[in-house]
């Protein structure tokens, strides 16, 4: 494994010096950055990922001291070897204090920067062997009794082999994540067991590979085969930004999302079940706050589904808003119904609810001998299909979709039945315009209301039953005034007018002429 080096010295010929003989070294160390103050050297250790930094103990504006304890704190498990002059004793006894790795006098002696670069290879080719082990033997021999540990709220006691394997990841800082794959039982739906299995164990390997390269910690398999549990063992700054980049690759290389739920870190292996439980309680967050993210931060809560007193008003007015084919009323219902009044922490609330208005819904479409399951063609009173969503806002969607649906049928429905009804009532009424038909009359033969008769004709026509009465009678007129026969009198008396005048009035108003002017016209 090839070894990261940066060196700093604020002499460019010095600083060219070292660079050309760690490069012939013949060591397996790579030199990835050389910068000529602490300020620009800061900046790099930013971007880069570093084993060995070799600096001068002695420069202007920032001191090699300043920078190397600025530096640890960007990578604790830095190697730090300082460059000094003889006359920089009082700097010596500071960089000790600081854990410095190696000192070197100026002029560097070249059989002693090779012997101080040999033995660092050494020590921390070692380190990261160790590392490397300690994670290999709780991955493989002793995951089972971690989880069991982690997961348990009674202080459940360890051995002292377990507490020696988990103390190392844990001397510098850890933290528990745990990452759990999103949509698996819609998504994966039409894939075999084996093909599932295959899926999951790419995505864990993927996960675990990522992890490694870019030192964010262990992976822990869990009771499920669609959630992992990680032990994160860098900064809280350093995690987070390591496993938002772990949710953008997965969600790029694979057909499912991860979410992530993230504990506080803690560098007492004792505070490790805490941060697992707190791990958890993120996780179960996502039914609120969504997938495909990072959750932290998140305080336990009880659940406690509080029906708010206008909950019946609600669903009422969503009714409402269903029949009248209202969408923007349906979902301002929804989003009232679900909002954020409404503390629906667990999935459970959120059935209960639904069963709630889709119970009402039921009974009062039944008032109007409509049946809302038949309509929406759930095999059964609690459709299976809302028990593969996970967050909220899946549940929601699902609802307004379903919801729009229902009023859309319910429209569809009662306009073929309304057009048929128009049809019968234009029908009818023709049939009787000789006679004193009228909007009463008409009502009572199709067993309507006049008012919500009228209001219906209205919408279905664009006009009034008496205006559509007046032109079918006047239609009739100029039938009738094709009869040189009848007199006008006869013809008025004839489609219901008993007085001459007021049948002149409305005839002229009609065709713009009198029932003479008519005859006139067409030589009749």
């Amino acid at each position: 494994m090839t070894l990261k080096v940066m060196l700093v010295d604020d002499e460019r010929i010095d600083l060219e010096w070292l660079r050309r003989r760690v490069v012939g070294s013949g060591l397996p160390l790579e030199v990835v950055g050389t910068a000529n103050n602490g300020f620009v050297a800061l900046e790099l250790l930013q971007k880069l990922e570093i084993d060995l930094l070799l600096s001068d103990i002695r420069m202007p504006i920032m001191t090699g001291i300043e920078f190397a304890r600025k530096a640890k704190k960007i990578h604790p498990h830095l190697k730090i070897i300082f460059i000094s002059g003889h006359e920089d004793f009082d700097y010596a006894r500071e960089a000790l204090s600081l854990h410095a790795s190696g000192y070197l006098l100026k002029p560097v002696d070249n059989d002693e920067l090779q012997n101080i670069l040999v033995q660092q290879c050494s020590e921390i080719s070692q380190e990261q062997e160790r590392m490397k082990t300690n994670d290999e033997v709780l991955s493989l021999a002793s995951q089972a009794l971690l989880l069991r540990w982690l997961s348990s709220r009674t202080g459940e006691q360890i051995d002292n082999h377990m507490q020696q394997l988990i103390q190392p990841l844990v001397s510098k800082g850890a933290a528990v994540a745990i990452i759990e794959m999103d949509d698996v039982e819609w998504k994966m739906l039409d894939m075999s067991a084996d093909d599932r299995r295959r899926l999951s164990g790419d995505i864990m390997s993927y996960i675990e590979t990522l992890a490694t390269e870019s030192g964010l910690g262990t992976i822990i398999a869990s009771h499920s085969d669609y959630q992992f549990i990680m032990l994160a063992k860098g900064t809280e700054e350093e995690n987070v930004i390591l496993l938002e980049e772990l949710i953008l690759a997965v969600a790029t290389a694979f057909p499912l999302t991860i979410t992530v739920g993230y504990g506080k870190s803690t560098d007492d292996w004792r505070g490790l079940p805490e941060s697992y439980q707190q791990a958890l309680t993120a996780l179960e967050a996502k039914w609120l706050i969504g997938k495909n993210r990072l959750i932290r931060d998140v305080a336990e809560s009880q659940s406690s589904v509080q029906a708010s007193e206008n909950l019946e008003e609600m669903i009422e007015m969503m009714m409402k808003a269903i029949l009248s084919y209202d969408l923007v009323g349906i979902d301002d219902c929804l989003l009232q119904i679900f909002g954020r009044d409404r503390p629906l922490h667990k999935m459970n609330d959120v059935y209960n609810l639904i069963i709630r208005i889709t119970s009402k819904l039921h009974a009062d479409l039944q008032q109007l001998n409509e049946n809302l399951y038949e309509l929406l063609q759930w095999e059964s009173h609690q459709p299976e299909v809302l028990f593969h969503f996970e967050t909220v806002s899946d549940v929601l969607s699902w609802l307004r979709r379903r919801f729009f649906e229902l009023s859309e049928k319910l429209f569809t429905e009662r306009s073929k039945t309304n057009r048929k009804l128009i049809r019968n009532i234009l029908i009818y009424a023709k049939e009787r315009i000789e006679c004193k038909v009228t909007l009463k009359e008409v009502a009572a033969h199709f067993a309507f209301s006049p008012n919500y008769l009228g209001h219906l004709f209205k919408e279905e026509t664009g006009m009034n039953f008496s205006d559509f009465l007046v032109d079918q009678r006047m239609k009739r007129v100029c039938e009738l005034l094709g009869d040189p026969s009848l007199k006008i009198y006869e013809i008025a008396e004839r489609v219901g007018y008993k007085n001459i005048i007021y049948f002149n009035r409305q005839f002229k108003q009609s065709t713009g002429m009198s029932p003479g002017e008519y005859r006139k016209k067409h030589n009749i």
